[in-house]
């Protein structure tokens, strides 16, 4: 009973988690008269500000205290803070350029570039259903770059920020909410340093010229906080195939988003691409699957014989 109650947990955080990262695309549509940069901004301070009260608010100031002590681990956040960094700039011009069917089919190719970055760096075996996927999205990237005669470069940049994102922070592993913490501080230096060009130039800002914009704007910390500690803790409920097949509920509605809600324009050979990307991924969590029923029998059988 415990387990299944468990298991429910696991599935409601999941759940919450990925909605809100599918809800971005409208959260930021609605700050679509701000620059990008000018958002990123204010995401890194009010996503910092945020997780600071909350390691407060949960008395979780000493494990950050701990964590600025290791000096290898701070070295890799700070690689990691520049890649998501990209990741969330990209996401956010996309939005505001009416691109986000193509930010959506990034989020979609995420796994399956997580999938080749484990392989070519962490020499992790492939099942064949997994390669057979890798192989369906090159595929798919192919025809996009000649059917529409250039790269997907939003959707590659997206997923590969991330893919690589990934690939740091489990090779370097660090709670959640102080790894966010740790990487909007290494972040915090060049937002000053935006914010002082903004003031020196007299550039025009979207913070003060609406309490609707400003509003907007600090609540960008908390979209930015709350769906990563939701994650973080149905993961430590689920199975990893669980959770990677939730996953899709996000670019799933940012797709829809982008096409019932926003009302985006986009090339019909488009749709072939995401027909290639969804059969990838049907592959993808087949593959998971199959490796994961196999590694119960051989741990079965391991039993067995000792």
């Amino acid at each position: 009973m415990n387990r299944v109650r468990k298991i429910m947990q696991g599935l409601g955080l999941a759940l919450a988690a990925y909605m809100i990262w599918g809800c971005f695309p409208l959260f930021f549509s609605l700050l679509s008269s701000v620059t990008a940069s000018e958002v990123l901004v204010h995401r890194v301070i009010w996503s910092l500000v945020a997780t600071l009260l909350i390691s407060l608010l949960f008395k979780r100031g000493r494990g950050l205290l701990a964590l600025f002590k290791q000096r290898v681990a701070l070295s890799w956040l700070a690689l990691s803070s520049l890649l998501i960094a990209t990741n969330w700039l990209i996401f956010i011009w996309a939005v505001g350029q009416q691109r986000v069917m193509e930010a959506s089919l990034g989020y979609f190719l995420t796994p399956l570039v997580s999938l080749v970055l484990a392989r070519i760096f962490l020499k992790e075996k492939l099942h064949f259903w997994q390669a057979a996927a890798g192989w369906l999205a090159g595929i798919a990237v192919a025809w996009e770059l000649v059917s529409l005669g250039s790269l997907p470069w939003i959707p590659l940049s997206l997923a590969l920020t991330f893919g690589f994102y990934g690939l740091v922070r489990k090779q370097h592993p660090v709670d959640a909410l102080h790894g966010l913490t740790a990487e909007t501080l290494w972040m915090l230096p060049l937002a000053f340093l935006w914010l002082g060009w903004a003031f020196i130039s007299q550039a025009p800002v979207g913070y003060g010229s609406s309490w609707q914009i400003s509003l907007l704007l600090m609540a960008s910390g908390i979209m930015t906080a709350a769906p990563l500690l939701l994650f973080a803790a149905a993961a430590q409920r689920l199975d990893l195939s669980v959770v990677g097949f939730i996953m899709y509920i996000n670019p799933t509605m940012q797709f829809i988003s982008a096409v019932v809600i926003l009302k985006e324009d986009y090339p019909p050979e488009r749709l072939i691409t995401f027909a290639l990307i969804w059969a990838a991924m049907l592959l993808f969590m087949w593959g998971l699957w199959q490796a994961r029923r196999l590694l119960k029998q051989q741990r079965l059988a391991e039993q067995q014989t000792n």
